[in-house]
């Protein structure tokens, strides 16, 4: 039992049944009015009319047994002319819900049943050209069935081609959901990390100056609570975006370069700048350049606490885009160098690279070139 008969059937399915029924049931009555001046008893003739008409009565269950219910109306169209309406439609339901060698052996078994009806209705007219005109209506009428189920076949490989297209696609944008997430967990490591790294230096700051004055005391505290404010609200914001689209990530731009670097200063931090990138630079470049002058400033916190970091950001359309932090670092502490292998993915994805070391002076440099399109 295919799935198509297993379904309940819908309103469109008991209208098209309905009038299946109804017009079984006239095709019934005109032949069987037709079939009344053939020479045969009226035993056999009373049969035609009630096999014929209980054979209408299981069309209501053609969608269900459409083969069992063709062989039973190959049967009685032995002798009822009544029977004949429904005989063809359940022909034609072979052919639609059927494979095609089914629908062969319906009609080889309608084909015999034909050959015997017209002996023993004693047909008047010429048999031979009833037969090929009974023959000629199974033909079309297969014909036609074949057709209805192969461009339902087709419908239905369009509609499974479709499935799967929805569904790759959104698999692609699970995926691509899923490439945004561990962004932002880079920006939550970048973010954070160097929020943090100003509240440690504030926070160092306080415990090697026991004898800090009260205003002293209170500014510095003023900064570590503004800083911690500021880290929970990024915070915030990370986590909100974790909840909704991806594409509402708070992203940082090239122009808010000098505001990070004097927020460093404002910690007491000393920076020296050296921003020289006139033109536009292209969006994705210029985050990345901000991220890395901004994983440089957490690193030198880290490890170079209250050393002098030298900034120089230089380049041009077609030239390039020059991004160096030094500082100096003679006990310089080492990290995991998550941030270093994250900073170094980010160059890769916009084809550019990055390099870091110590120098021969002994300072810890940060240098990366990223492509800027003329």
């Amino acid at each position: 039992m295919t799935e198509s008969t297993r379904r309940r059937r819908s309103t469109r399915d008991w209208l098209v049944d309905s009038l299946v029924f109804v017009v079984a049931v006239l095709g019934a009555l005109i032949l069987y009015d037709e079939g009344q001046r053939d020479p045969i008893s009226g035993e056999l003739l009373a049969l035609d009319f009630y096999a014929g008409m209980a054979l209408c009565l299981t069309l209501w269950f053609r969608r269900r047994w459409p083969v069992q219910l063709a062989v039973l109306a190959a049967a009685v169209s032995t002798f009822s002319d009544a029977a004949g309406a429904a005989t063809l439609i359940l022909i034609l339901t072979v052919a639609v819900y059927r494979p095609l060698r089914t629908t062969l052996v319906v009609f080889g078994l309608n084909a015999v049943s034909l050959a015997i009806y017209i002996e023993v209705r004693n047909k008047p007219d010429d048999p031979a050209a009833l037969a090929v005109a009974a023959v000629a209506i199974y033909i079309a009428l297969a014909g036609w069935g074949l057709y209805i189920r192969s461009r339902r076949q087709l419908l239905q490989t369009l509609r499974d081609r479709a499935d799967r297209a929805e569904s790759l696609a959104r698999l692609q944008a699970e995926q691509s959901q899923l490439r945004a997430r561990e962004e932002i967990a880079r920006e939550m490591h970048d973010v954070l990390g160097h929020r943090l790294s100003l509240l440690s230096v504030h926070a160092g700051a306080l415990a090697y100056r026991p004898d800090a004055s009260t205003e002293e005391v209170a500014g510095a505290a003023e900064i570590i609570r503004a800083s911690a404010h500021q880290a929970l609200q990024d915070l915030r914001e990370v986590i909100g975006v974790l909840r909704a689209p991806v594409e509402e990530l708070p992203q940082p731009t090239f122009a808010d370069l000098p505001q990070l670097v004097e927020a460093s200063r404002e910690a007491g931090f000393p920076v020296d700048l050296t921003l020289d990138a006139p033109g536009t630079l292209p969006d994705h470049v210029g985050r990345t350049a901000y991220r890395i002058v901004q994983e440089g400033l957490t690193n030198a916190m880290k490890h170079a606490p209250g050393e002098k970091v030298t900034i120089s950001v230089t380049g041009a359309p077609g030239n390039g885009l020059e991004v160096e932090v030094r500082n100096a670092a003679p006990n310089r502490r080492r990290g995991d160098g998550q941030g270093l292998k994250g900073l170094t993915e980010r160059a890769t994805l916009v084809d550019g690279r990055l390099e870091h070391g110590r120098t021969p002076e002994g300072d810890f440099r940060l240098f990366a070139w990223l492509p800027w399109p003329a």
